[in-house]
């Protein structure tokens, strides 16, 4: 069910992209789904990218990626998760990232799909997605397979880095919170701070503009941010890696995908996204030497290694490989 429009934050440095058009949509749960469509600027058309995004994230964050994709000849569609962004939060705290499975993240990409890019988006379709959007489109992949072609996933979220646990530690011990009524606590971090943090103390971008940029984002508009993860958001993470990473689920993965680890990614494992790669019969591997986690919030370095994968990997061709 289609909603009023949705609205779209412009902030300084940060313009909305040519040709968008903002929405609302109701999913089967009644929760509401922020998204936005960006027609295609270049010919000549080549079809939609469904750029799903990480925990934390906005739509505003990729108005530079998406226009870079509408000038080669793609619309994009892009949307918050539930329980971020201009989306429906699913606690009585907003701050909190909360998710009790990974099942509603797919969900609501096969509800996008199907009532917004089928009807709205030109064929053929085609997915990037970042860190959690990562996992997500691994997840979904055995259904998308006659919907999507190929798909880009940018430092995809399977293991987290510089952890002192094994993830199937932290799994036991978030169930066992989980299981005693603690789903909605924070694990690991905390409410976001009053003040942004430093660009000297991040560990997501070596970019000092684009750092600052989005932070501006959050700045003026506080209601699109989020604080740390909750027990039950890290439980459903480690639930959906131990889905992806089972070798007969991986065996049900024919969409071709190619990975792009960041070099110097401090947030997520790039050892486990590039033995995943190797893995997956239907993957193949780009590490970006040096880049941090958000690899198209990078320097242009890093950034323009990530868009020239892009391209010579999309549209591509069934008989193609990266």
């Amino acid at each position: 069910m289609e909603m009023q429009a949705g609205q779209l934050f412009e902030t300084d440095g940060n313009p909305v992209p040519p040709r968008a058009h903002p929405g609302k949509i109701a999913m089967r749960d009644g929760k509401i789904i922020r998204y936005a469509r960006f027609e295609a600027t270049g010919r000549p058309l080549k079809g939609t990218v469904l750029l799903i995004q990480g925990r934390n994230e906005c739509i505003e964050k990729y108005f530079e990626t998406a226009a870079d994709l509408a000038a080669r000849g793609f619309a994009v569609l892009t949307y918050d998760l539930r329980g971020q962004g201009g989306s429906d939060r699913l606690i009585s705290d907003p701050q909190r990232g909360y998710i009790d499975s990974f099942d509603h993240y797919v969900g609501d990409l096969e509800e996008i799909f199907e009532n917004v890019a089928l009807p709205d988006c030109r064929p053929p379709y085609y997915a990037m997605a970042h860190s959690t959007g990562g996992l997500i489109a691994l997840l979904a992949a055995p259904q998308m397979i006659n919907r999507i072609r190929r798909m880009v996933l940018t430092a995809p979220l399977l293991a987290f880095a510089r952890n002192t646990v094994s993830m199937s530690r932290l799994h036991r011990i978030a169930s066992v919170l989980y299981f005693f009524g603690m789903g909605k606590r924070y694990l690991g971090s905390g409410p976001r701070p009053a003040e942004p943090p430093p660009f000297s103390t991040n560990l997501l971008t070596t970019d000092r503009t684009r750092f600052a940029r989005n932070q501006l984002i959050y700045k003026e508009h506080p209601e699109l941010a989020l604080g740390g993860p909750t027990v039950a958001w890290i439980r459903a993470v480690c639930q959906a890696v131990v889905h992806v990473t089972d070798p007969a689920f991986m065996a049900r993965i024919h969409i071709p995908t190619l990975f792009v680890a960041a070099g110097s990614d401090e947030v997520v494992s790039t050892p486990a996204t590039e033995d995943y790669a190797e893995r997956l019969r239907s993957g193949s591997l780009l590490s970006v030497d040096g880049a941090r986690h958000e690899l198209l919030q990078e320097t242009d370095l890093y950034r323009e290694q990530v868009l020239a994968a892009f391209d010579a990997f999309i549209p591509g061709s069934d008989q193609a490989a990266f």
